[in-house]
């Protein structure tokens, strides 16, 4: 079984030249913490430096947000993210030598061969998304039934996170958990990461349970809204139940429902827990996200992503629905190609 803790990505407003460097010395920094070697470390480097140049030679509102994650396979993510004005002929765009802005036009090609993982979304008037991972060659990641993604961004403002998030994978069944601390800052991530500390001890047990243990452990602090789901390749279905306003959504295309939980706040107030059974459809991914994002955005908005790296749309849910002013975590996870 694998435990993943949750981490939080840092956000890189990138408006003038003098912000990409910030987050160069950023990506270095994280490089250094994770063990990567040189070559490793400077790949990075150079994708950080062309996706912040076109950020701000090309972009509206462009930001790099930035995250990595230690464990046996260390990785480190960048996303870069705008609102505008969109790449009309994406692969005319990723042929070395196409440049819009008089450069040499070797940006997007060399991301994509220098990241361990890469994928781009562009809507014309909307936007771009470009994901870029690494991670090191003698560490290549296990088969696994799940792809999965997470973004985490601290309210403005604060330098913590209020939300925290973990996730279990074990073969066909993976254990989730998002937690949203009541309000911001360092008091609403010790709330929401002491439900964290409650689910690693034992991500598969019942829901009830879970629930129950995290209210009694959550007493001392000021409370958390909790929602935890179970997923079942092998049964095709999940359970999920929760106290408060994290959501649950699932999304296909075809098959898209909201999943209800109880109101409440673990910790403070919570009534007798109730899961909820719900089909889980062959191509369906399931979105788990605190009220830092709208609640009512449309399924239309990642439909078209469905099939592609499901970092692009909490990219894009993040970008077009965040609320901007409060602490905002979005889980996306689909079965595995």
């Amino acid at each position: 079984m694998e435990i993943i803790q949750g981490t939080c990505h840092s956000a890189f407003p990138v408006d003038e030249p003098s912000r990409v460097g910030e987050a160069r010395r950023h990506v270095a920094a994280l490089c250094r913490d994770l063990g990567f070697d040189e070559v490793l470390a400077g790949q990075a480097a150079i994708v950080v430096n062309e996706l912040g140049n076109n950020l701000c030679k090309h972009a509206q509102r462009g930001q790099l947000w930035i995250a990595s994650r230690s464990g046996d396979v260390p990785e480190l993510e960048i996303l870069s993210v705008d609102e505008g004005p969109g790449i009309g002929d994406l692969p005319l765009a990723m042929r070395d030598g196409y440049s819009t802005g008089g450069t040499p036009g070797t940006g997007l090609g060399a991301v994509q061969r220098l990241a361990t993982d890469f994928d781009i979304h562009s809507e014309p008037g909307k936007g771009t998304v470009v994901l870029a991972r690494f991670r090191p060659a003698s560490t290549a990641s296990e088969t696994r039934a799940f792809r999965v993604s997470v973004l985490a961004l601290p309210a403005p403002g604060e330098s913590v996170c209020g939300d925290a998030w973990a996730l279990a994978l074990d073969g066909q069944r993976a254990s989730l958990l998002v937690a949203d601390g009541l309000g911001h800052g360092v008091h609403a991530a010790e709330a929401s990461q002491a439900a964290v500390d409650v689910f690693v001890k034992q991500p598969f047990a019942e829901l009830q349970t879970q629930l129950e243990d995290a209210h009694a452990a959550l007493r001392s602090t000021r409370g958390a809204a909790v929602t935890c789901v179970q997923l079942d390749t092998e049964a095709s279905a999940l359970l999920a139940a929760g106290a408060g306003n994290v959501a649950i959504r699932l999304v296909s295309g075809v098959y898209n429902r909201s999943i209800l939980v109880q109101n409440g706040t673990v910790g403070v107030q919570m009534r007798h827990v109730q899961p909820t059974r719900m089909d889980w459809p062959e191509h369906a991914m399931v979105v788990c996200h605190s009220d830092g994002l709208q609640s009512r955005w449309p399924p239309e908005a990642v439909t078209a992503l469905l099939g592609r790296d499901p970092g692009l749309a909490v990219a894009v849910l993040v970008r077009d629905y965040g609320r901007g002013r409060d602490d905002v975590t979005v889980l996306i996870v689909r079965r595995a190609d």
